[in-house]
């Protein structure tokens, strides 16, 4: 155990966070003594895998990508009718991504990624998910809609995304800023949107666009946060970490802690959404890396092969501690377990102890194998769901 509380205080000054699997949680947007408070938490995708992009469609109604079956669907989630769920596309030749409501219709768009590479936004019909394509001439990478034939949007040029206005009749978008981010939002009781600019890579800055004249202005810097949204009364709300934050322009100087989640489930708060009558928050954040691990772990000592290569990227890296690289590559670890599995029937792994510190998990372990017992530790780096790195210290 000391060893393991060593090691733990080793990496947790190098820890690189990562986005794992994620979640789509709604809260109650309540106001007491002026000071605003979020109640009645849920888990509304609860669903192993990409839970992402919440949109309110109505009050009571999100719209999110989940996935499933390999793809990503649009999925609906009524949160007053019985929090019934309803999946508007089913798509066998693409995955679709960011849905929203269209202005003055029942519609929806949202980005489709297709088997063959091209990347379009799309129109959808919520009852029967028909669907059409809106702009076949970029590729859009996020969206809000302005009016209902005016679209604010990023495209994707290179290694980065660039910020355009786009009607939908016109053929080619105009260009309004290079290099931002995804956060688009219109702004309450204004003709303004706003975006995160990245010009300057170390601090971003979130900044207003009239879409009709192309006039900006900074807003506030945001550090390395990418997502935003906006309450009715002007007020800025920010995931950092396992906090909400929160800032007015109107009023204050600077951003405030709104609330902090002790939740292991709750990290890396990102892509919120606000209903119109800012009665519920919506937000996207990243499951404990714990849950991969355990999911090898219960794969490891089940001997399933297909299950244990499958919580693992496809470039996952296996090294000796400090940092020898032992191999790397889903392949290579199919040829030394698959076999090992095969052969090792009392084959047996029990944690003595385990720390989680960031989107790193460091286990002790005692092994049985062939009737012969040893103990190890291992330190998994858990990327995108996926444990990407493994450092073993024997």
């Amino acid at each position: 155990m000391k060893r393991l509380i060593a090691l733990s205080a080793f990496f947790a000054c190098t820890i690189l966070f990562a986005q794992p699997d994620t979640e789509v949680y709604t809260f109650n947007i309540e106001t007491e003594d002026g000071k605003i408070k979020l109640t009645n938490p849920r888990n509304i995708s609860n669903n192993q895998g990409y839970d992402n992009q919440p949109s309110f469609y109505d009050n009571n109604t999100v719209l999110f990508a989940s996935t499933r079956d390999g793809q990503t669907d649009i999925l609906k989630f009524n949160i007053q009718d019985g929090s019934t769920t309803s999946w508007i596309t089913d798509t066998p030749t693409g995955s679709e991504y960011s849905p929203l409501r269209i202005p003055e219709s029942e519609a929806i768009s949202a980005i489709r990624l297709d088997l063959n590479g091209l990347q379009r936004l799309y129109e959808y019909d919520i009852t029967n998910g028909t669907s059409k394509v809106l702009l076949k001439n970029e590729k859009i990478g996020y969206h809000v809609w302005y009016t209902s034939d005016m679209l604010v949007a990023t495209v994707l040029k290179g290694d980065r995304m660039d910020l355009v206005t786009h009607y939908i009749a016109d053929t080619w978008p105009k260009t309004e800023q290079k290099n931002v981010g995804r956060s688009l939002q219109k702004i309450p009781n204004s003709k303004l949107v706003s975006y995160v600019s990245k010009e300057n890579n170390d601090n971003w800055e979130l900044k207003s666009l009239n879409p009709i004249t192309g006039a900006t202005k900074r807003i506030i810097s945001l550090g390395k946060i990418e997502d935003v949204c906006w309450l009715p009364n002007g007020t800025l709300i920010a995931g950092r970490g396992k906090n909400l934050l929160k800032f007015n322009p109107k009023t204050d100087k600077d951003w405030s802690l709104l609330q902090k989640f002790t939740d292991k489930n709750i990290n890396n708060i990102t892509r919120l959404a606000v209903n119109k009558d800012a009665s519920r928050l919506a937000f996207v954040a990243e499951t404990s890396p714990e849950n991969i691990v355990q999911e090898q772990l219960d794969a490891y000592n089940a001997r399933n092969i297909e299950a244990f290569l499958g919580t693992y990227t496809p470039d996952v890296e296996v090294y000796d501690f400090p940092n020898t690289l032992r191999y790397k590559g889903i392949q290579e670890m199919r040829k030394r377990y698959a076999g090992f599995f095969d052969t090792t029937p009392d084959l047996n792994c029990e944690i003595k102890n385990r720390i989680v510190i960031g989107n790193k998990v460091i286990d002790e372990e005692y092994i049985t194998a062939n009737k012969n017992n040893f103990g190890a530790v291992a330190i998994y780096e858990v990327k995108n769901g996926k444990i990407a790195k493994v450092t073993f210290v024997r």
